[in-house]
Formats: C-alpha cells, sequence, structure tokens
C-alpha cells in the first residue's frame, strides 16, 4: 500500500537532500504502508518523487525528539510547536529516497485533489 503525503515544499526538499530523515506526524495510516509518494505543498503544488518507509516510531513528544533530533531536519521549537497539544507522536524513518525528473500533477497522474495530510493511492508500479 502507498499513500500519497503533503509536505511543506522547504522540508520536501530536505528529504530528498539527504538533510531530513524523519517525516513527523500527530496521526498515522490505519493499513499498512511501505511506500509514500511526495506532494510539495503550495507554492510547488506537485508530485516531486517517494520514499519507502524503514519503520515508523510512535512514542512521547520528548522522547521522539530525542530518538530523531540529529536527523529532524527541523529546529526544536518547529517540532514542539508542531505536536502542541499532543502527548505522543510519530516520526517515520525514510530509506531509499528518489526523486522525480518530471513533477507530476496531482490531479492527472493521481485523479486527487491535494490531501490535508495523506491520501492512499492504488498500489499500481
Amino acid at each position: 500500500m502507498k499513500v500519497l503525503l503533503s509536505i511543506k515544499p522547504e522540508f520536501a526538499f530536505k528529504i530528498f537532500e539527504g538533510k531530513k530523515k524523519y517525516e513527523f506526524r500527530r496521526t498515522i495510516f490505519k493499513r499498512p504502508v511501505r511506500k509514500v509518494i511526495v506532494y510539495a505543498s503550495a507554492p510547488i503544488s506537485k508530485v516531486i518523487g517517494e520514499f519507502e518507509i524503514d519503520t515508523i516510531i510512535y512514542d512521547d513528544i520528548p522522547s521522539l525528539w530525542d530518538k530523531t533530533s540529529e536527523f529532524a531536519g527541523i529546529e526544536e521549537d518547529y517540532f514542539l510547536d508542531y505536536f502542541e497539544g499532543k502527548e505522543f507522536g510519530y516520526a517515520i524513518l525514510i530509506k531509499k529516497i528518489r526523486i522525480y525528473d518530471n513533477p507530476l500533477c496531482i490531479r492527472t497522474h493521481f485523479q486527487l485533489a491535494p490531501p490535508q495530510s495523506f491520501a492512499y493511492i492504488n498500489d499500481i508500479g
């Protein structure tokens, strides 16, 4: 199973530059997911690449930061703001990144509107 994740462009590009090895989420997928298709949100508004999921860490917020901070790709203040009001959170460990030579249109290639967080997509190709 694959999901299409909306990620802010600055963080999406850090993933494909190898500077961000964790993608943080307040909630996680209910189905088993192996691959993530990355939609860089506005102003890019394109599907720019994909990565495989190594593992998903679920922990309390301070422990999650301790485990991931070296390769978080974000500052601690941003991390804490993102998880404000949450006791626990998720960190997706990224492996096998692949940036597309030609970014894709989300509507044309996936028949989707940009998701607020993520959307399951058919496991084709």
